[in-house]
């Protein structure tokens, strides 16, 4: 018999939950600006938009702010961090006065956490957290009103979609693109399908076969069919994701390595050849050869992908930017349980060698990070997903400085960056193909014209995430501080387009340039002085 008490509590929990469905059904929430994404790009955008006198509404998909700078990407990807400013930078000085310094770039999860939400509470900004975008009204190439699958309905003058998926511009039916151009099209040299992929590789031959030798028998996990395509041929791949680990070898801090749900060694042949055939060459593998650890303070990480086989699923990602709420979870799922597969194969399988056994016990989930989930971020890094095509494509011409632009919002300055897309068989041995890691010349400007539709797209959306640009310059832009930089920009356009009674195409860029400037944007790189 099931007690009385837990028959009224489950009763009063589904009252309860009716009551905020009928709330959520019948609630229209109106303003100046509406920006889709908590993001910390996004929280930068709300921020500002209140700043320049406006109303402004956070909508954020899931239960929490900041996107990957609050979801372990805690090792911040810099370039030059003389070309950030603004709000972006505030917010690395506010974060630097948490542990008592003047800024910082390397920080905890919970400590950039807190950070993005004192921000929100002092900004006043009203945040609506579990907002599921489930269609879009259009009137006049505008947009009048997005609704939410609870019901919600958000109204305003101006929308920003700071997601990492571009989910509101697609919905918009604003132009976009997924995967690879080819070199051809803008006449790229990095972009499309690789001839050689020297990082990221497999260093020695790896059987890629069930049977070691049998092409007939089919292909080890992971391995995708096919010659991966024409070198500098276009495709729909994206760079794969991963989720970033906030680890610590502090015993007292550190959580134990268990295997995930369904957990099969066998998932991970690949690996336990690789390690193999790496000892039989005489390379004595190492635990840092397989992870990059990169220490944040107190003793915790920010652990990215690094060699042949490692955090990043390649491969298991090429459906995600256009795939529905239901499909993008299993996705999500299917790369947790990849990567804490990983680790737990590291740390138990006797096929690898006793030393990084022994080393990969000493790490573990952080017992003070993630509380709600175990010591696991439940944020993937969503590398690249759509991207939008607007007026101007922001390409690899733009990140060697050999084409400027006369429209300036923000700087990039990172490496024109692209973690691998596909492994597959080549000459008989496994092959990961995609990796690019390029330096740009100097840090570079980015268009106005690349954070808003075409002209008669839609005339009241600004796209700072998922902005104009094509893969490889993608890969340079795609840098937290700069997805602040752009919200800011974005917002103060917001803001001016409002004022001025105009598309966001037709904003006055003079004044949006003052206000920029006034508000401590960098839009030029002119080398400080030494």
């Amino acid at each position: 018999m099931i007690p009385r008490m837990r028959i009224i509590k489950y009763m009063a929990a589904l009252l309860y939950a009716a009551l905020a469905s009928a709330v959520a059904a019948g609630e229209i929430v109106e303003c100046d600006v509406c920006v889709y994404g908590g993001t910390a790009g996004g929280v930068i955008a709300a921020v500002q938009a209140q700043k320049m006198g406006k109303t402004a509404v956070i909508a954020e998909f899931g239960q929490r702010l900041g996107g990957l700078t609050t979801g372990g990407l805690g090792a911040t990807d810099i370039g030059n961090k003389a070309a950030i400013g603004g709000l972006s930078r505030d917010f690395y000085r506010r974060l630097g006065k948490h542990y008592g310094q003047e800024e910082t770039w390397l920080f905890e999860p919970s400590a950039a956490s807190e950070t993005i939400n004192t921000i929100v509470k002092e900004s006043g900004v009203p945040v609506y957290f579990s907002q599921r975008l489930a269609a879009v009204k259009k009137k006049a190439g505008r947009i009048r009103e997005i609704r939410m699958e609870d019901g919600r309905v958000y109204r305003a003058k101006m929308f920003i979609d700071a997601t990492y998926e571009g989910d509101l511009m697609a919905k918009a039916k604003v132009s976009y693109t997924v995967g690879r151009e080819a070199n051809a099209q803008y006449g790229e040299t990095l972009n499309g399908v690789r001839a050689v992929t020297p990082e990221h590789q497999f260093t020695v031959p790896v059987d890629p076969y069930n049977t070691p030798g049998d092409p007939q028998s089919g292909l080890l996990p992971y391995i995708m069919k096919g010659d991966g395509g024409a070198p500098g041929s276009g495709d729909r791949r994206v760079q794969t994701y991963n989720f970033r680990l906030c680890f610590t070898t502090n015993a007292a801090n550190r959580l134990p390595i268990l295997p995930p749900p369904g957990y099969d060694p066998a998932r991970y042949e690949l690996l336990a050849r690789y390690l193999e055939a790496l000892v039989a060459a005489g390379k004595n593998p190492q635990l840092w050869q397989f992870w990059n650890p990169i220490f944040v303070p107190n003793q915790k990480t920010d652990i990215n992908n690094n060699g042949g086989f490692s955090t990043d699923f390649i491969g298991m990602n090429y459906s995600y930017p256009e795939a529905s709420y239901a499909q993008r979870e299993k996705i999500v799922q299917a790369h947790d349980r990849y990567v804490r597969g990983f680790v737990y194969f590291l740390a138990t399988s006797p096929r690898v060698p006793a030393n990084m056994r022994e080393e990969m016990r000493l790490w573990g989930p952080c017992r003070d990070e993630f509380t709600h989930n175990g010591g696991w971020s439940t944020q993937m890094y969503v590398r690249e997903a759509r991207r939008m095509v607007a007026d101007c494509v922001m390409t690899e011409h733009h990140c060697r400085g050999q084409e400027k632009v006369t429209d300036a919002v923000g700087l990039a300055a990172y490496n024109m960056d692209s973690h691998n897309c596909q492994r597959i068989v080549k000459h008989g041995r496994v092959e990961n193909e995609g990796d690019v890691q390029i330096p740009p010349m100097k840090p570079y400007s980015i268009s106005y014209r690349s954070i808003v539709p075409k002209r008669g797209e839609c005339a009241n959306l600004f796209v700072p995430i998922c902005l104009s640009s094509t893969h490889i310059a993608y890969g340079s832009i795609r840098m937290e501080p700069v997805f602040m930089i752009l919200g800011q920009s974005s917002a103060t356009a917001a803001a001016l387009a409002i004022d001025q009674g105009v598309a966001a195409q037709d904003v006055d860029y003079a004044k949006l340039r003052e206000r920029l400037l006034a508000d401590r944007q960098i839009l030029e790189w002119n080398p400080p002085a030494k």
